[in-house]
């Protein structure tokens, strides 16, 4: 009975093994995980979920459901109003509203070696975006598709304001749990609930800083 049983165990630690690991964070470029679940479409509702849809508006100048909470709070730079200033250090990104203050939120920065600093200028905002994986990304990730339509899985979540000509984007994310980390390949993630309240506050052309 006890050579059953260490035969038994022997095969269970050989399954284990064989069997694919969980992606962690470094290897989720943008929080794509590499067992999806079905995609909602822009719009519908999970039980329980938040909606962002159209009709969704401001959610206010502080509070939030991600790990880091939405607040009104003194500006940390000198820039003119409607300003998008992000630290990476801080892993913050700040709206500025002039008179000293700014709405400060919680983001997701780029790991090590895919952090930049830099200037540019929003020159797109979509809901819901799709994505389209860059080719050097999908030679790191040969499991990545071509393209993924948006909805509440796609890992560029909510809403995205692309920065100049570049291919890094604000956008919100369906990992949550990973805001406040160095975990994307260079984009700025936000909650999707943040992510919104964003969207409408600012428009094309708004200057972006990246220190």
């Amino acid at each position: 009975m006890t050579r059953i049983f260490a035969t038994l165990a022997a095969a269970l630690m050989v399954l284990a093994a064989a069997s694919p690991a969980r992606a962690t964070m470094d290897d989720d470029f943008f929080g794509f995980r590499r067992q999806q679940q079905p995609m909602m479409q822009p719009g519908m509702q999970q039980r329980g979920a938040p909606y962002y849809g159209p009709g969704s508006d401001y959610f206010g100048e502080s509070g939030g459901s991600g790990p880091i909470q939405r607040e009104r709070v003194a500006a940390p730079v000198a820039q003119p109003p409607g300003t998008i200033f992000i630290s990476t250090s801080e892993r913050r990104l700040y709206l500025i509203l002039g008179n000293g203050e700014a709405l400060r939120y919680g983001i997701g920065v780029g790991r090590d070696g895919f952090r930049w600093t830099g200037v540019h200028h929003v020159s797109a905002k979509k809901e819901w975006p799709g994505w389209t994986p860059p080719a050097e990304m999908r030679r790191r990730r040969p499991d990545l598709p071509r393209y993924m339509a948006g909805g509440i899985e796609n890992p560029l979540g909510a809403r995205a304001m692309y920065l100049g000509s570049t291919l890094y984007r604000i956008h919100g994310s369906n990992e949550p749990e990973t805001i406040g980390h160095a975990v994307s390949s260079g984009c700025f993630r936000m909650t999707n609930e943040d992510v919104t309240d964003l969207y409408n506050r600012v428009s094309v052309g708004a200057l972006v800083v990246v220190r």
